[in-house]
């Protein structure tokens, strides 16, 4: 049984650099419409930057976009989102903008104007209403949180390095490797 389409959320767009693509999806189906920056930039190696995307929306209450990262820019590039996703509220109307990192040790990476760098999700979003309780319902999962289901190798209590954060070595209480550590070259 194939359901009917949806119909297409209307989001207003105002261009702040008159000259930017749209937003738009690559493939039918596609989640999300590619965002481009209008400044050229070039990113050393651990460097991070803000850059522009031209574009600034209005979208209805109850909607919110997210800005994730492109997987190809990640595989190719080492680039990143730092706050992935990054939150568009609706009530936000300032030029979109995106934190990309260089996460490559040794190349920089060149941005040019209107090159795609992110990709612009929009999603129904519920408001909430927080109320305190003396103690929660049960739940099968309970209180297992970080890593508790398990499923990679450093989980089961050995590593593909050296074994130290699966073993308790420079981890934390759970058992993840410590930042700090790592910044030392440890």
């Amino acid at each position: 049984m194939s359901r009917a389409p949806r119909e297409e959320l209307d989001v207003q767009l105002v261009r702040v650099d008159p000259d930017v693509p749209l937003p738009s999806y690559a493939h039918p189906g596609d989640a999300g419409a590619d965002l481009r920056t209008t400044e050229a930039c070039e990113l050393a190696p651990g460097e991070r930057t803000v850059l522009p995307t031209g574009v600034s929306i209005a979208l209805p209450e109850g909607y919110a976009a997210f800005v994730h990262p492109r997987s190809g820019l990640a595989a190719r590039c080492g680039v990143a989102l730092v706050n992935a996703p990054g939150t568009v509220d609706a009530g936000y109307r300032g030029e979109i903008k995106v934190i990309v990192v260089n996460l490559d040790p040794r190349e920089a990476v060149r941005f040019e104007r209107f090159d795609r760098i992110a990709q612009l999700v929009v999603q129904q979003v519920e408001r909430v209403r927080f109320r305190e309780v003396a103690e929660l319902p049960d739940s099968v999962r309970a209180e297992g949180g970080f890593g508790s289901t398990g499923g990679h190798a450093a989980v089961a209590g050995t590593s593909s390095t050296d074994g130290q954060a699966a073993e308790g070595g420079r981890a934390g209480g759970n058992r993840y490797a410590s930042v700090v550590s790592d910044r030392e070259g440890q």
